[in-house]
């Protein structure tokens, strides 16, 4: 029998919860293919989301924050030191390596403000559905109360 792995399209997305939990649901392996940089999904409200991704060593003038063709782009890229070849590492465990890490967005949920609060990077997200695709509640009338009528049709009569 063969098993997809629909896990990284769960760690990726934001706003899909309904079709992501059946998905975590069905195929519960899980393999770490890209966990750098780590980072939390958060739902803190009916349409309100944050992603918190850990940046420690980088500064705000090193990381992008894009939104490019429905997708959240979060990318890092060291500045070069010149001092870097005068240093000598006994061990390196503060990973700073560049990356670029990419959520899929669900319709209508975009970024409303990101901030960096103690190595981490906050980025907070809304879902804002359009009025006209909100669901409308239609009222029904008792009997007799509506006071639309019928349309007749007309008879077509051809002139020569």
């Amino acid at each position: 029998m063969r098993n997809y792995d629909f896990a990284p399209l769960y760690r990726s997305t934001v706003g899909f919860d309904r079709l992501a939990n059946m998905l975590d649901r069905a195929l519960t392996t899980d393999v770490g293919t890209n966990t750098y940089p780590p980072y939390n999904i958060e739902k803190s409200g009916d349409d309100t989301y944050r992603i918190s991704v850990a940046v420690a060593g980088f500064s705000e003038d090193e990381l992008s924050v894009e939104m490019r063709d429905g997708q959240l782009v979060i990318s890092a890229k060291k500045a070069e030191t010149e001092d870097a070849g005068e240093v000598q590492y006994l061990h390196r465990g503060i990973a700073s390596r560049a990356f670029e890490k990419r959520f899929q967005m669900a319709d209508h949920v975009r970024p409303v403000a990101a901030e960096t609060i103690d190595g981490l990077l906050h980025i907070d997200l809304v879902r804002e559905v359009p009025e006209a695709l909100k669901p409308r509640r239609i009222e029904i009338a008792s009997n007799g109360t509506i006071d639309a009528k019928p349309v007749k049709a007309k008879k077509v009569t051809k002139e020569a």
